[in-house]
């Protein structure tokens, strides 16, 4: 079968492009080669063998050459950053998403399955439990609370301390730009796929991490920024009190649940959590690394945050597990293999340096009080 991987040069494309050439797939390749992510332009990462069109998800064309035989899509091409410019975000992520199924209706393409990518993101603050209240979902905390150092949520309700639950996926609530087009995106596959009658399932991400993960902007996740951080000599930096949760997931595991559901028809029309279903604290996260590192660098937690974060995001992966699939790699894996792939590259550069002006510039990054 030919199978066509958008974002195919990318990090978790390209970890999926040679996984499909193993199982004897014919891969074709679309991508832009956005600058924010791949810097030199170029597809360092594809293997010979591999049909490469280059070209943009906007671009019904650019759909339209790389569709060309193709029976299984893996929509893996977004746009992600922390930078506002926010229609690119729909732009990219849900006009592109709903041009892919118009070629394929229009043309009378013959796909028989799409995986698309989407977000952890989607279920923005989170879930909690309120002791009165039961499930609540708090919204967004707002400008004024994180100026003030205020971290923590509270019940929407009563203002009471609540206390943070794993991500189901029967409640997204997405808040931020990013999380809004990654949860239209998936509605418009998962909806547009069951009305034209073509399989399609969604993938949402926790935090992936490992070998070949961008080195030119801030979303690409802390591995990369704080390991770049110690091995130049300087500490990471740590937004807000470090404490909030997280969870990573390997980008072996993030690939073979693409595998999985791909020939799983218990998985048509439905949204699933991939991540390791394990919390962690950013500051647990830097002293691990560290460890890992060799370093006694020790983080710097200036009370900085990011315009948009959430305070604690760790998902359930029970959903998926129950098809077969559970992760292989934990985060000592993810570290290991990070650092073995940076010290065999060049990319050495202090690239967070620019992309943290460009953030604080942009009021992306701002400065807190005193914390609480």
């Amino acid at each position: 079968m030919r199978a066509l991987v958008s974002g195919g040069a990318g990090f978790i494309g390209s970890h999926l492009v040679d996984e499909l050439l193993k199982w004897n797939y014919e891969v074709v390749v679309l991508d832009n080669l956005e600058p924010r992510v791949h810097g030199s332009g170029r597809a360092d990462h594809l293997p010979a063998g591999v049909r490469f069109v280059q070209g943009d998800v906007r671009d019904k064309s650019a759909w339209q050459e790389a569709l060309e035989g193709v029976g299984i899509v893996f929509h893996q091409a977004a746009y992600q950053d922390y930078m506002p410019d926010y229609s690119k975000f729909f732009h990219t992520n849900v006009v592109g998403t709903a041009l892919l199924y118009e070629v394929i209706r229009e043309q009378k393409l013959k796909v028989q399955k799409i995986v698309a990518a989407s977000s952890q993101s989607v279920y923005g603050e989170g879930q909690y439990e309120c002791r009165a209240h039961g499930l609540v979902m708090p919204p967004a905390r707002s400008q004024a609370q994180m100026e003030r150092g205020d971290w923590d949520l509270k019940c929407p309700v009563c203002s009471a301390p609540v206390k943070v639950l794993e991500l189901k996926e029967e409640y997204p609530n997405p808040f931020n730009p990013y999380a809004l087009s990654k949860y239209s995106e998936e509605l418009a596959a998962l909806r547009l796929g069951r009305l034209f009658q073509i399989p399609t399932v969604a993938l949402r991400y926790s935090i992936t991490q490992g070998p070949r993960q961008s080195p030119y902007n801030s979303y690409s996740g802390i591995c990369r920024i704080f390991t770049l951080r110690f091995l130049n000599s300087q500490p990471p930096v740590i937004y807000e009190d470090g404490r909030q949760l997280r969870d990573y997931v390997h980008v072996a595991d993030v690939v073979q649940a693409n595998l999985l559901v791909a020939r799983d028809p218990r998985a048509d029309f439905e949204a699933f959590n991939v991540g390791s279903g394990k919390g962690i604290t950013v500051r647990e996260y830097a002293s691990l690394l560290a460890r890992t590192l060799g370093s006694e660098i020790l983080p710097l937690v200036p009370g900085k945050f990011r315009v948009g974060d959430n305070r604690h995001s760790v998902s359930s992966i029970e959903k998926l597990k129950a098809l077969g699939w559970s992760p292989r790699k934990d985060l000592e894996h993810i570290m290991k293999d990070y650092v073995a792939w940076l010290e065999g590259s060049s990319l050495r550069e202090q690239f967070y340096l620019r992309a943290d002006r460009e953030m604080e510039k942009a009021g992306v990054v701002c400065a807190a009080g005193p914390a609480t």
